[in-house]
């Protein structure tokens, strides 16, 4: 750390030096006495891939379908309660299904389930986990059943766990049907937001079993959890920041941004691990002035690296890439859940974003692939806009990577809609399919608290093509909101 430090010192009078010439026309010429190349043996969502998206994300290839505003519907079933104690029609955001441990949709007792944050469109702050259910075979979003919220507010005083007490919010996560037929949720446990009393809103990654019965022959009723707990938040900082490194770089006054949440669940060789969205620690490219000399992060040739570095330095987004340190993280699970063993990270953002959201891993036809969700907005990329969205996609031949960019930049969706847009959509979620080379892309059809008739939903759902490292939107395949799964026989699109 007293090396970091004096590091720090060093670039900073370096940067002084290197801006002012740059300012006065001249080149970063102290620039070039620091540069350096180091990969840390982990994949990189480098800024040279990133810069051929401006010029990809009109293709029809990947935009998202654009849908009839007149034809969306709010779920139905989506109720609960305000402050005072009356019925309210809910938003409804980020979504997941209960999936096989191989990413498939799950068949719990004939039904679909899904697990979604919502709450008060009035409230932004109040964010909590529902349970959704569906008959299989059913498709509209009428046929959406709630089962109301999935924890009660004394659950989380139950566990003798150190975090769980201090709960503020219930922020994303996934689900998957365990082998001996139970329900496992993963989900994000959100501290409150109170720096006066140290409070930063921790984020820990957390698990319980949800208890499931039958009300009657129609109608699924959460019976209670049991094993809630957490399972990380973050360890030392050297492989993940964690939130008192936050803290100590200043907190949110600081222009960071913590992430730690959004656990993804997923089974290889028969290990249990969870992929999930980071920001990089000490020892594999932390945040700072000097992540900015490190051709890594920017690949490409040497003239480009030396190029966009100039430009970046003297940049109006030079603080916003130096602490720009996102990651797609993994860590190993024992059998009853807790934590086994921290791994290196399967991809990074360093100088790109701090942020890439709704990790999503699963293996198809002998590949293994890796989506993440990310805004323009809070991007150091040129050409990259603050209304453009992103799903980003990367491909490898195994789990824990090398990952390589599909369709050569990794972009997979765009969408750039104004957000109070009423189809505005977000958090774009690939679901494999039992066969065939589609998966559903599922996401949120309109931001919360916009509009008092039209509230947060379930999205249209549409299908993406996957053969190889190439990915394309299926024309004209535009789904019912919510939907899941696809027939298999009607699975086989190719292009």
């Amino acid at each position: 750390m007293i090396k970091s430090k004096i590091m720090k010192i060093i670039l900073s009078t370096s940067f002084t030096t290197a801006l002012l010439v740059g300012a006065g026309g001249g080149s970063v010429a102290l620039a070039s006495n620091i540069d350096y190349n180091n990969t840390y043996d982990i994949s990189h969502i480098t800024r040279y891939n990133m810069s051929k998206i401006s010029e990809q994300q009109n293709n029809a290839q990947f935009k998202v379908p654009q849908f009839d505003a007149s034809t969306l519907k709010n779920i139905p079933s989506a109720k609960g309660y305000d402050e005072f104690g009356n019925l309210i029609n809910l938003d409804v955001w980020d979504s997941w299904p209960l999936q096989n441990a191989d990413g498939t949709v799950a068949n719990y007792h004939g039904y679909n389930l899904v697990f979604a944050l919502a709450g008060d469109p009035k409230r932004g702050w109040d964010t909590h986990i529902y349970l959704f259910y569906q008959k299989i075979g059913d498709t509209s979003i009428d046929s959406w059943k709630s089962a109301g919220r999935v924890f009660k507010d004394s659950d989380k005083f139950v566990p003798n766990d150190p975090f769980l007490k201090n709960q503020a919010e219930e922020w994303s996560g996934s689900a998957t049907l365990t082998s001996d037929g139970k329900v496992r949720l993963f989900y994000t446990d959100r501290d409150s937001w109170a720096p006066d009393s140290g409070h930063y809103g921790k984020q820990t990654l957390t698990t319980a079993q949800i208890n499931l019965s039958e009300a009657n022959a129609n109608t699924l009723k959460v019976d209670g959890v049991e094993d809630l707990k957490s399972i990380f938040d973050g360890g030392d900082g050297t492989i993940y920041q964690n939130v008192q490194q936050f803290i100590d770089e200043g907190a949110d006054l600081s222009g960071d941004n913590h992430t730690l949440r959004d656990p993804h669940y997923i089974e290889d060789n028969g290990h249990k691990y969870l992929v999930f969205e980071a920001n990089t620690g000490t020892d594999d490219g932390y945040q700072g002035d000097e992540s900015l000399f490190n051709k890594a992060f920017y690949g490409g040739s040497e003239t480009f690296f030396q190029t966009e570095k100039d430009k970046l330095l003297i940049g109006p987004k030079k603080q916003l890439a130096s602490l720009a340190n996102g990651a797609l993280g993994i860590i190993e699970l024992n059998n009853d859940y807790t934590l086994k063993k921290v791994m290196k990270p399967l991809i990074t953002s360093n100088t790109v974003t701090d942020e890439i959201e709704r990790a999503n891993v699963f293996k198809m036809n002998g590949k293994w692939y890796l989506f993440t969700d990310s805004r323009g907005a809070k991007m150091t990329i040129d050409g990259i806009g603050d209304k453009d969205v992103y799903m980003l996609g990367y491909v490898s031949n195994s789990l824990t990577g090398s990952y390589k960019p599909l369709n050569g930049s990794g972009l997979v969706l765009s969408m750039n809609l104004d957000p109070a847009d009423p189809t505005f959509t977000y958090s774009h979620f690939a679901v494999p399919q039992e066969k065939g080379n589609n998966v559903v892309i599922t996401s949120y059809i309109t931001n919360r608290g916009l509009y008092s008739d039209h509230h947060s939903s379930f999205a249209p759902s549409f299908l993406l093509n996957i053969k190889g490292d190439k990915t394309s939107v299926v024309p004209n395949s535009i789904l019912p909101q919510g939907q899941l799964t696809i027939d298999k026989e009607k699975n086989t699109f190719n292009k």
